[in-house]
């Protein structure tokens, strides 16, 4: 639960003292008689300037205008228990088949098999088959994509390191969880490190303000 953001709380700040010094200054040439197209009393007229003036935090909290002076950030935990954290997301282009093992608000790693800067991809379907494709042209002595992440936010995803990361990067990676002599089955990368999965920590957002409660990337892991 925010109960104000940032920019919102600025801007309430800021438009509520514009409107508090306007109306000061005209109750107070009514007062030094510089304007006489007043419907109130030169004595309600000083009132009002008063009440503007030094009275002003007293009147401010009568009428129920209260702006908090600090920003307090809460995150709202009050699902019912066992249900989803994520429900009814909808995720653009084909519907991705059981193979993609999809996993959302997941940012798995693992070593670049290609690199998403220079990878976009229209969806996670289409990523999730340019992994596929990865693995079944790849040569005998190359790594082959068993773990693809894809950045469906139209706003980018975030990570931390150097890069801006925008829409439909799709990074192809290579975990490897298998015994060599087990080489002729297909490789599986059954337990992939997770770099973020579901929110980020408010210890990670301490050190990375920059860096969004969600996880926004998505994750998969095939069989090839």
């Amino acid at each position: 639960m925010i109960i104000l953001g940032v920019m919102e709380y600025h801007f309430a700040l800021d438009a509520v003292e514009s409107w508090r010094r306007k109306k000061l200054k005209e109750a107070r040439e009514l007062v030094n008689r510089k304007t006489s197209n007043s419907t109130i009393t030169p004595e309600d007229t000083s009132v009002l300037a008063q009440a503007l003036d030094v009275d002003w935090a007293q009147l401010s909290e009568e009428i129920g205008l209260w702006i908090p002076v600090a920003i307090i950030n809460k995150e709202n935990h009050d699902k019912p228990e066992g249900e989803e954290e994520f429900d009814n997301e909808i995720i653009a282009g084909r519907r991705l088949p059981p193979e993609c093992n999809v996993e959302l608000h997941t940012d798995y790693g693992g070593d670049a098999v290609r690199w998403g800067l220079t990878n976009p991809k229209e969806s996670a379907y289409e990523c999730c088959m340019a992994c596929l494709n990865q693995a079944k042209h790849a040569g005998p002595n190359d790594k082959k994509c068993n773990i693809w992440v894809y950045c469906p936010s139209e706003t980018g995803c975030y990570s931390p390191d150097i890069y801006q990361h925008k829409n439909q990067e799709c990074w192809l990676k290579y975990v490897s969880s298998q015994c060599p002599s087990l080489s002729s089955l297909p490789i599986i990368a059954e337990k992939p490190k997770t770099s973020f999965k579901d929110r980020y920590s408010e210890s990670f957002r301490n050190i990375h303000p920059n860096a969004p409660v969600i996880v926004p990337w998505m994750s998969g892991v095939v069989s090839v």
